[in-house]
Parts: C-alpha cells; structure tokens; sequence
C-alpha cells in the first residue's frame, strides 16, 4: 500500500510550514521585532515628531470646530440652497462678533472672578480643614482626625514645595514661557484658515486619501474613513453640547443659592464634564470648600443643586444628545480614562475615549477582514454570510 502525499509530508512541514498558530506567532514575533529596531533608531523620527507637535494643535482645534460647525453649514446648504463659501463667511462673522462681545464683555468679569478667587483659596481651604476637624472632635474619631491632620499637612507641604520650585523657573524661563505663548498664538491664528478650508472642500478629503489606496481596498478604506468621522462628530458635539448646559445648569444653580464665583465654578464644571462619570464630582469639589466657609447651609444648597444638575444630565439631557454613540461598556470607559489618565493625565482622560474608538473601529475591520480570509471560522460567523442569511429569510417570510 502507498503513503498518500500527505503521510510523506514532514514533521517539520505539518507543524512549521502548515500550521496556522506557527506562521501567526512567527508574524507577530516580526512585528515585535520591527519595532524594537525602531526604538532603537527613534532618533530619525524626532524630526518628524518635532513637525507634528508644531502642526496637529491648530488641527485639532480646526477638527474640532468643523464638526460643530459643519452640520449648521451643510443645511444651509440643503434646505436654504446658500452657496458654502456664502455659509461659511456668514458663520465666521457670528462667531467673530461672538468672540468680540466675549472678549470686551464676558472675559474680563471671568477674569475678576478667578483673581478674587485665587487670593482667597488659601482662607477658604483652611476654614475646611478647621471645619473637619471640629466634626472629628469626639474621641472616638481621633485616628480619622490625626489622619486627616497628616493628609493635609502633607499637601500644604507639597504645594509650598511645588511653588517654590515652580516660581524661580518661572522667573528664570521668560524665553520658555514667551514661546509657549507664541506657540498659542500660532494656533490660534492657524486654526480659522485650516478650518476654513475643511469646511470648503470637506467632501474632497476623504476621496484624495481613498485614491493612494489599492483598488481592493478602496471601499472598505471610504467606510471605514466614514464611520470614524462619524463617530467623531457624534461624540465630539455630543459632549461639548452637554458641557455647555452642564455649564449653564450650575451657573444658574449657583446664582440661585447665592454662591459665591458661580460663573466661574460653572464654567469649571462644564470643562470637566468633558471627562466621564468624574467630571462633575471633580468640579464639585472647589465648590464645597468654598461653601465651607460661608456657611454649613451652603453646603447643603450646593450638594443640592448638584443633585438636580446630575439627575437632568443623565436623565434628559445626555440621553437626548448623546445616547450610547460611542457603543462603549462602562467599564471599559473607566479602563480606558484610567490608563489615558495615567499616561496623558487630563488631556489623556478628555481625548481617551474618541482615540479608543477610532482604534475600535480600525481593529474590528481588521477583524473582520481576518474573518473572511481565514479558515478559523465558519461561513455562517461572516457578517456578509450573516446579512445575506437574514436577507434571504426576509424574502423568505415576504413569499
């Protein structure tokens, strides 16, 4: 009897060359591989890294803006049938006027706010920690009160310690400090032109970059371009509209209850909002102390208007404009605010959440590009086999 082709092949050929776990472990090891060689020579990117940190701040901020703005631009028009550079010079006037009237009338009351504030922090703080303590005054409670004298004490040392520090660089770094105000100039003077020319030929750029791709894939390359835009835009409006009535909500709480720096605590609460589920408790906390040493019943009020601002937030007004777009399990929001927060810190926690979903997104199209080509998994597993399924059973129960 003769040995099939098969039986002849070698040990080596069946668990090497045709096994599919071995050339995948090989090809990550490469991958790997490629990338300590590149850590080794990272000396080349510098040039590179030093022109994306000068070029992708007015970028951003342009991104930003033109998914606020696009939308208002794109049903004037469809509806009204105004031409787009009509639109787009009709809506810069608006937010120029806006930014003028801020400038002139808004900015310099914030200004007197946050200057009474900071001179007074240091009284307010202290009245807390006279506060709590007097609450822990009970025998019982004096390891929670020796403790909380210790914390504090650590932190006022910390603190002084960091000003000291922070001051004499400030004094010796004018050229430093010079140029990162230059650099904010820069960006802010950018930002209006390359925004500009997003809005104007916005339909043009996904097209210019699906046209270097391969022809097999070029749609898959367009849809994926436009489900992350769409992600995007979905939650960079969604969460600045929300941050904006946030800002409103405690605003006009504070005003309500008598509380003292109320635009200025507002506008802090709709900047933290940006990060979730911590945000508002975040800017609660400034709020408290202050609270503190006005009066006891100023606390209640403010854990009150708090209570009413995070009821309609999460009950009216983020269900309303924001709604689970991002299709993100909590936990997984706080694993990925944990980590951007640890690696990033506050600008980590804020651009976290839309740099986890376009890396989503990328790596579900990869998977689902592996799917078809793979021998893993059954046909009926293909999303193409699982819509067509569906599709034929539709025409199915239509018969």
């Amino acid at each position: 009897m003769k040995e099939t082709p098969e039986k002849r092949k070698s040990w080596f050929y069946q668990w090497f060359l045709n096994n599919q776990l071995t050339v995948i472990l090989i090809n990550v090891f490469l991958v790997f591989l490629i990338i300590y060689l590149f850590s080794k020579i990272s000396f080349v990117f510098d040039p590179l890294s030093q022109i994306l940190g000068i070029t992708m701040p007015p970028v951003i901020l342009a991104l930003v803006l033109y998914y606020l703005i696009n939308p208002l631009i794109n049903v004037l028009e469809s509806k009204f049938h105004v031409k787009r550079i009509i639109s787009i010079t009709f809506v810069f006037i608006i937010i120029l006027a806006l930014l003028i009237w801020g400038v002139m009338s808004l900015i310099p009351f914030v200004q007197e706010q946050i200057d009474s504030l900071v001179k007074n922090w240091p009284q307010y703080w202290n009245s807390m920690n006279k506060s709590l303590q007097n609450m822990f005054s009970d025998p019982k409670l004096h390891m929670i009160k020796e403790r909380l004298i210790q914390t504090n004490a650590s932190v006022t040392k910390s603190f002084e310690k960091s000003m000291d520090q922070i001051l004499p660089q400030t004094v010796n770094n004018i050229g430093s400090a010079v140029g990162v105000l230059t650099n904010v100039v820069v960006i802010i003077m950018t930002a209006p032109f390359i925004l500009f020319f997003m809005l104007k030929d916005d339909k043009k750029f996904k097209d210019s970059i699906v046209k270097f791709m391969p022809n097999r894939v070029k749609k898959s390359v367009g849809d994926m371009l436009s489900e992350i835009s769409q992600s995007l835009s979905s939650y960079i409006t969604g969460q600045l509209t929300v941050a904006f009535w946030v800002a409103v909500m405690f605003f006009v709480g504070y005003l309500i209850i008598g509380q003292r720096y109320a635009l200025v605590l507002g506008i802090v609460a709709g900047i933290l909002n940006l990060i979730p589920y911590i945000g508002s408790t975040l800017a609660l906390i400034p709020s408290l102390v202050i609270a503190s040493f006005i009066a006891p019943s100023m606390v209640l009020k403010v854990l009150i208007v708090f209570i009413v601002e995070q009821t309609v937030e999460t009950r009216v007004i983020s269900p309303i404009i924001v709604g689970n777009k991002m299709q993100m399990h909590p936990v997984t929001t706080i694993l990925v605010l944990l980590v951007s927060a640890g690696m990033y810190g506050l600008i980590g926690m804020i651009a976290g959440i839309p740099i986890f979903a376009i890396l989503k997104i990328i790596c579900l199209r990869f998977f689902n590009w592996f799917k078809r080509n793979s021998n893993w998994y059954d046909d009926d597993d293909l999303p193409e086999k699982t819509v067509e399924k569906d599709t034929k059973k539709t025409e199915d129960i239509h018969k």
